[in-house]
Formats: structure tokens, C-alpha cells, sequence
């Protein structure tokens, strides 16, 4: 009986045995790639097996796995912000690998998923733990039709950056109350070792692809970014044509008042060719005289009336195979005043400074050149799964100001810059098992700058200070779980910076008060760190937070402008690390969208300018700079969008340095740092046939924080602030495919303001009111 037992339990596994290795098999594996409509790797899309919870994301070559996928026909999904959601069905066979591809279409999106800024790499928006303002091309174009000046583009689009000061320069027009280092395509601009304030207008909107806006201190490009940066990426050429090209020209001027007249000229030629790739691009603008709400000519002192700019721009690209790339790009941009006008001072708080007809003294001022230059040769799995990406660089910088009285007989001064670098940048994607997605990028920068402040007369009023960076750099990022993504890195940052001996600028006749200052070469060293996570699983709910550290080199040039010792080592001279603190989210609940950041920063040596007899004196104090943030926007009808976003930053600093900000010797940081809370709000209608209808408002709140001193005369920086607003309208109307006009009006209710620099700065000359009702009419035809 028990051999009879034994025999029937044997057959029972002999006949199950084969349905239990079934069983064990009914599940297969999909890959395919994920590429856009000019065969284009699109990476970081969603894909997911539709009813199940098996997903994945496309890696930068647009390539994707899913594992674990039961036998049968599935539906595979593929969806990412900027294209039109794929479906596809897909036979899965069980121990097999199935294979399918998409194809996606781009829709009309706000905002593009993918983004570089952040990390140096292709990451997606969703997936990045911090803040990002992108503004597309199309968010460009609008804004560009009511103004072609980029201080004013950002202005109204990136929450947190202060308020345009229509004039050349950027001075006060900070990001979250800290400097803001600004690219392009990576390529430093601004001059953080003698702030020229004219970083943000150096290259034409008409040749930006779009702008990557990363708010709160970040080192991952180095020097001067404590508030963070703004990186223009440049336009790449549609590779869907041989040769196509786009003319566009245009008339500007103001509402009131004669001689208000100027013209704009844009042309444009791109294509593809075989695996050549080109797109030129030449604009020249001409501005008439700028007057305000009353008819009164503008103050020329540092204007943008009567002045003249070029741009000329070239971008050379040759696929050597299908994973190798060598690109070639050069930026030439120049904006100079030629002003028949003089300055007559006005009266603080009653009376504006305007121009009245008269020959300027001096040069004409204005950026003589600035050229960028950038060749980069990109390889896709030059070993293994690694990819390069390898640039080397070039920005030459020449600007001119007005003139200053702040030294013996007075005078104009320019600052030179030169900075030649380069950058190699690896990336690395690997798994750990096959749940945990990793990406390692790794690299090296170099870059050498040269900065001076010279006056025209040939006097140097800021020696040339040499710098040399060294910095290699290391980031990581891992998804857990799918939608939980966590990311950290560090950049170490060697710098030499050397000096030579120089002379201060004499006070008097014969050389009085003129110091002589031996140089010398300085040394710094820094470890930053950045850490930060994101959820991304649920689209109403999607929250983040970070840490990020910045390391900058305290601004030099006026540390030794202003020498009272005759030794570099004897002058302040230590660094700025900042410590960011921040933590937000964004939703998506259907036709809502809605985001928003409260950040915190501080840093043991801050850098509050104060004016001393007339003089920028640094105050070198610990410092705190906190604020929020606040976007939103709602589709009301398929042809009605609204939005908008509010901001609110403040600063504090410790003069007494006991950690605690509220002591009665304590100060709040002036207004040339911390910019006064400003809101803003569009309404989008696109309900008649090809035509647009954009409408801006913008308020910049008050700011009162300071008394003025013993003679009723406010400080530089400390002045009152008082809320203004300002509407404007952006209209275009596409007669055929081809052709399309805009008409864009700045002000236009032609409101009477002063803008914020012109209130802060608490003086009679700098007390200048802001445009009147201005247009901008253009015709553009493609082909």
C-alpha cells in the first residue's frame, strides 16, 4: 500500500511539473525607444503597461526596459509634458523580449519637460529637487513682441528675479536677493570679480532657444551663482529643411513726444544638408528717444534711448556618425548710446531727472562687444554606457560707463573681460538590481579670467586680477520606487587669483590720497555639497526639497578700488558660501496648474553694499535672505488661459553677529539686494481664428525699511519704495502661414512711474521716471 502511495505522488509531480514551470514563465520583457518627430531621442518619458503598476523611464538615449511583463497582448503607454500620449499594443511572449518603438508629436505646451541647467544634463522637470523657471521660445516670442529688452522678458516671467531698471545695465536686479551668475549655453557672462551689472542684456532675444531659470544658491557652474543662474540656450537649427529662413522687421517709439521713432531688422537662415547642420542669424535695432507717461525726454544716463545693437550669430553643427557630434557656435552682441541729450538732475520725490538737448562729455557708452565663442563635441556611449560631452570656450567683454565723479577730475570707466575655458562632463547610467535606476555625472572645469576697470583716459581704477579655476565635480541621482528621485553631489573649487602692484586713484592734485598697494596672489579653497529629493508618483502632488551650497569670490575689484592698505593681504578679501535651504511643490489638477517654493539662505560673510562719504563700502556681516514663491495658472475655455505668480523676498543682517538677526544694531539688507515683493498676471485669448491676444499686468510692492540720515538725504540703496503697476499687451494675427504681424504695447494705460532703482537709489540724478506708452509693430515672414 505504501509503495502504491509512493508511485501515485511521483506521477502527480511528473504530470504538474511542467504546468509549474509554466507557471514560472508567463512573463516576458519590453524594450524599445522613445524618439520625437525629427528622430530625436526624447528621454525621461513615462512608460507604463496601461492597468498595471509596471513602469519605466526613458534614459537620455530614449531607450527603455520593462521587466516583468505578463504574457498576452499589452498596451504600452508612453506620455511626457510637450508631446501628445502614445499608445501601442505589444504581443509579450513568455522568457522573450518583445520590441517596440515610439514616435511622439510635439503639442502645444507651456512648458517643455526636459530640461539641462539643472545638473549639466538632460533631466526631467518633474524629477529635479529644486526650483526651474523654463520660458520656451514661444513665451520669448510673446514677450518679445512687447519688448526685445531681456531684462524685461525675465522680469515679468521668472518669480523671484527682480524688477527691470530700463536702463543698459542689471544693477539691483537680483535673484532672491543674491547675486545671479547668467550663461550662455554655459558660457559665463557675468563678471564677478568686478560686477559690471550688464550680464543680463548680452545677446538678443531673437536668437534664444529658450531660458533655464535655476532659483537658490547652485555651484554646479561655478563662481557667482549665490542666487543662483540663467542660462540662454541658443536656437539650434530645423533640421526638418535644407534652407528655410525667417525676415522680420519693425518700427518702435513712443506714444507722445516727437523723435520717438526707431526700427528693428531680423534675418535668419537654417537647414540640414546630409549630416551638416547650420543656422546664421544677423539683427540690427535702432531706438528713437525714450520719453516717459508726460512727453518728457527720459534721462540718458545709462539709457536705452538712441542707442544702437547688433547681434550676429552663427551655430555650426556635423553628426560625425549617429552617437558623435562636434558643434561650433559664436555670438557677437554690441549696444551703444549716442544720446543728444544731457542730464538735468531732478528733485528726490517731487521733480524727475530728464534730458534736455546738449553734447554729451566722453565716449559713447554702452557694450562695445561681447563675443562668445563655444565648440563642443558630444559622444554617446564613448565606453560602455557612458556618454561625453566635451567643450572648450571663449567670452571677450568690453563695456563703457558713464561718467563718475567719485575720483580726481572724474572720468569714464570700462571694464575688459576675458575668460577662456573648458569643461569635460561624463554621464553614466547603471542599475542597481534592476529596481534602482543610478546616474553618475562627473567632470572637470577650467577656466581662466581676466578682469580689470580702466578708465578711458588710460588710469586704472581696478588692476587686472588673473584668475585660474580648477574644479572637478561629482553628482549622483537614483530612483527609488519609480517616483522618488534623489539627488546629491559636490564640487570641489581651487583658485588662484593674482594681483599686481598697483596704485589707488588719487583724491587730489598731484597724486593725493593715491595708496600704493603691493600684490599678490590669493588662494581659495571650497568643498560645496548639494543634496535634495523629489515625488514625483502623484501629478496633484508632486513636492520637493533641497540643499545647495554656492561659493563665489567676495567682488574683488571694489575691495581694491577702494584700498586703505598698502597690502592685498592686509584687505578683505574671504569668500561667499551661501547655504540654501528650500522645500516646494507643483500640482497639476486638471486645467489648474499651481506651484510653489519657501527657501531660506544664509552665509557667515555676506556682502550689503553701504554708502560712505558717497562711496560703496562692503559691510561683511553674516546674513539670512528668505522668501516665497507662488505660480499658478487655469484654462477657463480651450481658447482662455490665465495665471500668474506672486513673490516675497526679505534680508537681514547680523551686525553683531550674535545669530540672532533682531538686535538693535542689526539691519535689514537695502534695496540693491533685496528687491521689493512683486506680482504678476497674464490672460491669454486665442478664440479668434489666427489671432493672439496676450495681456501682462505687472505690481512691484513698497519697500520702507530705512530712515534718511541727519541732513533728510536717503543712503544709495535705502530709499522708499512705493507700489506701481503696469499693463501690457502683446497681439499678433497670422494672415497665412507665413506671415505673421505684432503689435506690442508697453504701459498702456501710459502710467506715470518711477521704477525701482529710480526710488532705492534716494538721489536727485538717478530719480528718473519710466517709459510712456511705447509700441512695437513688426512683420515677420518665414519660408
Amino acid at each position: 500500500m505504501k509503495d502504491i502511495q509512493i508511485n501515485i505522488a511521483l506521477l502527480f509531480l511528473l504530470l504538474t511539473s511542467p504546468l509549474y514551470l509554466f507557471a514560472q514563465n508567463t512573463k516576458g520583457t519590453i524594450n524599445g525607444t522613445v524618439t520625437d518627430s525629427l528622430m530625436q531621442a526624447v528621454p525621461f518619458a513615462n512608460v507604463q503597461v496601461k492597468g498595471l503598476k509596471i513602469k519605466s523611464t526613458s534614459d537620455k538615449s530614449g531607450k527603455f526596459v520593462l521587466t516583468g511583463v505578463p504574457v498576452g497582448n499589452q498596451i504600452i503607454k508612453v506620455s511626457i509634458t510637450g508631446y501628445k500620449v502614445q499608445e501601442k499594443q505589444v504581443s509579450v511572449k513568455a522568457d522573450d523580449v518583445s520590441a517596440i518603438d515610439f514616435i511622439l508629436t510635439e503639442a502645444n505646451a507651456d512648458l517643455h519637460e526636459v530640461i539641462v541647467s539643472a545638473s549639466r544634463r538632460a533631466e526631467s522637470l518633474a524629477q529635479t529637487p529644486s526650483s526651474v523657471t523654463v520660458l520656451t521660445a514661444k513665451d520669448i516670442a510673446t514677450q518679445s513682441i512687447i519688448s526685445p529688452n531681456l531684462a524685461n522678458i525675465l522680469s515679468y516671467s521668472v518669480p523671484g528675479l527682480g524688477a527691470s531698471t530700463n536702463q543698459t545695465g542689471n544693477s539691483g536686479q537680483t535673484l532672491r536677493g543674491r547675486n545671479v551668475l547668467v550663461l550662455i549655453d554655459g558660457i559665463p557672462q557675468s563678471t564677478p570679480l568686478r560686477a559690471g551689472g550688464r550680464d543680463i542684456r548680452s545677446i538678443d532675444p531673437s536668437v534664444i532657444e529658450r531660458v533655464e531659470v535655476i532659483k537658490g544658491a547652485t555651484a554646479i557652474y561655478g563662481n557667482g551663482a549665490e542666487g543662483g543662474l540663467i542660462n540662454y540656450i541658443t536656437k539650434k537649427a530645423n533640421t526638418g529643411k535644407e534652407f528655410g529662413g525667417y525676415s522680420q522687421i519693425g518700427l518702435t517709439g513712443n506714444l507722445k513726444g516727437d523723435s520717438t521713432v526707431g526700427y528693428r531688422a531680423t534675418q535668419q537662415f537654417y537647414g540640414r544638408v546630409n549630416k551638416f547642420d547650420y543656422i546664421v542669424s544677423g539683427m540690427f535695432e535702432k531706438t528713437g528717444v525714450f520719453r516717459d507717461a508726460e512727453g518728457l525726454v527720459i534721462s540718458p544716463e545709462y539709457g536705452l534711448g538712441e542707442t544702437k545693437s547688433y547681434n550676429g550669430f552663427v551655430k555650426l553643427g556635423y553628426d560625425i556618425t549617429a552617437k558623435q557630434r562636434l558643434q561650433l557656435m559664436y555670438n557677437y552682441f554690441s549696444s551703444r548710446q549716442d544720446s543728444r541729450y544731457i542730464t538735468k538732475a531732478g528733485v528726490y520725490g517731487s521733480t524727475p531727472a530728464i534730458g534736455v538737448a546738449g553734447t554729451r562729455l566722453g565716449v559713447d557708452e554702452g557694450t562695445r562687444f561681447n563675443h562668445n565663442a563655444n565648440l563642443q563635441y558630444t559622444n554617446q556611449q564613448i565606453f560602455g554606457n557612458t556618454d561625453l560631452t566635451a567643450n572648450v570656450y571663449y567670452q571677450d567683454f568690453y563695456t563703457i560707463y558713464s561718467n563718475s565723479a567719485s575720483f580726481y577730475e572724474g572720468g569714464q570707466s570700462a571694464i575688459v573681460s576675458t575668460k577662456k575655458g573648458a569643461r569635460v562632463s561624463l554621464n553614466t547610467p547603471f542599475r542597481i538590481s534592476h529596481l534602482v535606476p543610478m546616474q553618475v555625472n562627473y567632470g572637470l572645469d577650467l577656466m581662466n579670467d581676466k578682469t580689470a576697470q580702466n578708465l578711458v583716459d588710460g588710469r586704472s581704477w581696478v588692476p587686472k586680477m588673473n584668475m585660474v579655476n580648477f574644479a572637478p565635480y561629482f553628482q549622483a541621482s537614483a530612483n527609488l520606487f519609480t517616483d522618488l528621485t534623489l539627488k546629491a553631489g559636490a564640487r570641489m573649487e581651487n583658485i588662484n587669483i593674482d594681483v599686481d602692484d598697483f596704485n589707488t586713484l588719487a583724491t587730489g592734485a598731484n597724486g593725493e590720497g593715491s595708496i600704493a598697494v603691493k600684490g599678490g596672489t590669493l588662494n581659495y579653497n571650497a568643498l560645496v555639497f548639494n543634496a535634495g529629493a523629489r515625488y514625483s508618483k502623484f501629478k496633484f502632488f508632486n513636492p520637493f526639497i533641497s540643499y545647495a551650497q554656492s561659493f563665489s569670490v567676495f567682488e574683488l575689484g571694489r575691495v581694491l578700488r577702494a584700498a586703505e592698505s598698502n597690502t592685498l593681504a592686509q584687505l578683505e578679501t574671504k569668500p561667499i558660501i551661501v547655504n540654501n535651504y528650500e522645500g516646494g511643490f507643483s500640482s497639476n489638477l486638471g486645467k489648474f496648474n499651481l506651484s510653489a517654493a519657501y527657501y531660506y539662505s544664509t552665509s557667515k560673510l555676506g556682502a550689503n553694499l553701504l554708502e560712505v562719504n558717497g562711496k560703496y563700502i562692503s559691510q561683511r556681516i553674516p546674513e539670512r535672505v528668505y522668501g516665497y514663491e507662488i505660480q499658478a495658472d487655469y484654462q477657463l475655455l480651450e481658447s482662455l488661459t490665465i495665471g500668474g505668480n506672486y513673490a516675497k523676498v526679505e534680508g537681514k543682517g547680523d551686525v553683531d553677529d550674535d545669530g540672532k538677526f533682531d538686535g538693535p544694531k542689526d539691519v535689514y539688507l537695502n534695496t540693491t539686494r533685496i528687491p521689493p515683493s512683486k506680482t504678476t498676471a497674464y490672460l491669454k485669448y486665442s478664440g479668434i481664428e489666427k489671432l493672439l491676444i496676450d495681456v501682462n499686468w505687472m505690481r512691484i510692492g513698497s519697500r520702507d525699511k530705512f530712515k534718511p540720515n541727519a541732513s533728510g538725504k536717503y543712503l544709495i540703496g535705502e530709499g522708499p519704495v512705493s507700489a506701481f503697476d503696469l499693463f501690457n499687451l502683446a497681439a499678433g494675427y497670422q494672415f497665412i502661414p507665413s506671415l505673421r504681424v505684432n503689435l506690442g504695447v508697453e504701459n498702456v494705460l501710459n502710467k506715470t512711474y518711477y521704477p525701482s532703482i529710480s526710488q532705492f537709489y534716494g538721489s536727485g540724478i538717478n530719480y528718473v521716471r519710466g517709459n510712456g506708452r511705447r509700441f512695437n509693430l513688426a512683420v515677420g515672414y518665414s519660408f
